[in-house]
């Protein structure tokens, strides 16, 4: 028995299978995965088999049958996906049908579906049975979830990287952003899922190295060439330069290797305010008019 990595229809994620043939590269399989019968693309060369690891199973390669059934699934899958948005919004349904996939032996069908808050699905589900005997399962998924399974194209003109090469979804922060030097407008830094890039976290890691050589903003710094001195306004991590506000103008694009920290005005201690004994307060109390 082998390993094989497949890929199913609406995800890039890689599913190792166990399988007693190392089918090629691109060959259309008939996989046993958690749903049941379906029909995957091998991905990857054979592998090892990995001792306490789960796997799915490789039945067989697909048949010119297994296919034809695959497709008129799939087409049936779409037909009732735009029947189910017709009767949602009959209904006045806040629910949007990403979704609805059949397995090969058309024991399950499942449909994928977005709601921003709880819904009552009883009336789909009539829907969904009035047109097959398939057992039914409607599950809910993120937006992210939606842009891997539908696939969009991205800022750059590509397809997106969920629905692309993503395995996946790793938390993304505001503050990769920020590090990276980013311009912290939503518009720009969301995808067509409406949440943040997924790909700030890409080159995150090579920015906070790049980020240990430089200065931090706002930090009083001085030029060692023309002794000014002044607050840093920018940073360019990957050219290793800052942006330096000084009084007599501004200093661009200074390489962090001729600046150095500005050294601290001093200031004045503050003055201590002497403690009022518990004697005094006696005193004061006793001073005080009648009421």
């Amino acid at each position: 028995m082998v390993v094989l990595p497949v890929r199913f229809e609406r995800s890039p994620r890689l599913h190792p299978m166990l399988s007693e043939d190392a089918h090629p590269v691109g060959t259309r399989v008939v996989v046993q995965g958690k749903r049941g019968p379906e029909v995957a693309v091998v991905r990857g060369e054979a592998q090892e088999r990995r001792p306490q690891e789960r796997y799915g199973t490789v039945l067989r390669a697909a048949t010119p049958d297994d296919l034809a059934l695959w497709d008129d699934l799939h087409r049936q899958g779409e037909d009732l996906k735009w029947l189910l948005r017709a009767r949602a919004r009959e209904r006045g349904l806040p629910v949007k049908l990403v979704a609805v996939e059949f397995t090969l032996d058309e024991s399950l069908v499942t449909v994928s579906y977005s709601a921003d808050e709880r819904i009552e699905l009883t009336g789909l589900i009539g829907e969904v049975r009035a047109h097959t005997r398939a057992r039914v399962n409607f599950a809910a998924v993120g937006p992210r979830e939606q842009a891997q399974m539908i696939g969009t194209l991205g800022a750059c003109g590509r397809e997106n990287c969920s629905s692309h090469h993503l395995q996946e979804f790793a938390p993304v922060s505001i503050r990769m952003a920020r590090d990276q030097q980013l311009p912290l407008n939503p518009e720009k830094l969301s995808g067509p899922c409406g949440r943040l890039l997924c790909c700030l976290q890409f080159e995150h890691g090579q920015y906070l190295d790049l980020l240990k050589d430089l200065p931090r903003k706002n930090a009083r710094v001085c030029h060692d060439a023309s002794g000014a001195c002044g607050k840093v306004t920018k940073l360019h991590p990957l050219a290793g330069t800052v942006d330096v506000h000084t009084e007599q103008g501004v200093l661009t694009g200074v390489p962090a290797g001729e600046l150095r920290r500005a050294p601290e005005e001093a200031r004045p201690a503050p003055e201590k305010k002497p403690r009022r004994t518990e004697g005094a307060r006696k005193d004061r109390t006793s001073d005080a008019p009648p009421s």
